[in-house]
């Protein structure tokens, strides 16, 4: 059986998104364990945990955020592909390699079907973590986000969220190098969702760079399989790196925003030249053409 779970803050939320998403997905005879955000995410992700953990026929848990829709009529089939291999301990639909900290898009990326929808210049879609040339799945990872996770039995019933990463940010990272670090690996498989979320990938700064702090103290600044570091650097390092990242995090959010602001003036002018004038007065406009050209 494979079980559906999350933690809400917003119930309009759940309603909208998360909900009709696990109804596409779920099989007759799937739990779905939804309960209220309690305290940190990672507390409220391990209560889930602790419920899903009880069903001796456990599967898999598909654990999202509120704000995550599932689109892939095939998830639990796709699913149960991936967790073909004993090894693998934690499935998601886009995730990265040569991760380094928090910010985990800066690695090399493999995504799925994975859309981002935002409200943003009057809203639209785009591809999600579309600014490089992302691999395809399947494929082995470092790290995949925590608004989509698919923890395998052994995953629920072995580990749990650490609530001492208290700003919650990097909670995804710190889980997936755990996995990696018992041995199980973190892949990504071929899974359909849609993101509603605003165009920024970073809304709060200073929280982002104190959890990225907070991480890089937990693994003294060495993820299993970053490149090597120095061993006596110093929270200033610590420091100007986060700020790095975080500056890097505004040129993909521009990129974003970019593509956002290019699309309605793509639907104007699909709209004007569909018109019955645009298409009456397209040969004087060849002609004019031609005559600039001569």
């Amino acid at each position: 059986m494979i079980a559906f779970g999350c933690a809400v803050e917003e119930p309009d939320a759940y309603r909208d998104r998360a909900g009709p998403g696990i109804a596409l997905a779920a099989e007759p005879g799937s739990a779905v364990h939804v309960l209220a955000a309690t305290g940190s995410e990672c507390r409220s992700y391990n209560l889930v945990l602790d419920q899903a953990a009880r069903h001796d026929d456990l599967e898999a848990l598909v654990l999202l955020d509120e704000n995550t829709e599932i689109t892939d009529r095939d998830l639990c089939a796709n699913v149960r592909g991936a967790l073909a291999d004993p090894d693998v301990g934690v499935i998601g639909c886009v995730g990265a390699t040569a991760v380094e900290g928090v910010a985990w898009w800066e690695g090399e990326i493999t995504r799925g079907r994975v859309v981002h929808r935002y409200r943003e210049y009057g809203g639209g879609e785009l591809d999600a973590f579309a600014w490089e040339r992302a691999g395809a799945p399947p494929a082995e990872v470092e790290a995949v986000p925590g608004f989509l996770l698919v923890l395998s039995p052994w995953a629920v019933r072995s580990l749990r969220f650490d609530e001492g990463l208290r700003l919650g940010t990097g909670f995804d990272v710190d889980f997936c190098a755990r996995v990696r670090q018992a041995g199980r690996k973190v892949v990504v498989a071929d899974l359909a969702v849609v993101g509603h979320r605003p165009l920024e990938l970073v809304e709060e700064t200073d929280a982002w760079i104190e959890a990225h702090i907070q991480l890089a103290e937990k693994w003294d600044g060495r993820l299993p399989g970053a490149p090597p570091r120095p061993a006596d650097w110093k929270a200033r390092a610590r420091r100007a790196e986060a700020e790095r990242d975080a500056a890097q995090t505004l040129v993909f959010s521009s990129y974003s925003r970019r593509e956002a602001q290019l699309l309605p003036l793509e639907r104007e002018l699909t709209a004007m030249t569909r018109t019955l004038g645009w298409r009456l007065t397209e040969p004087l406009r060849r002609l004019n053409a031609l005559r600039r050209r001569s």
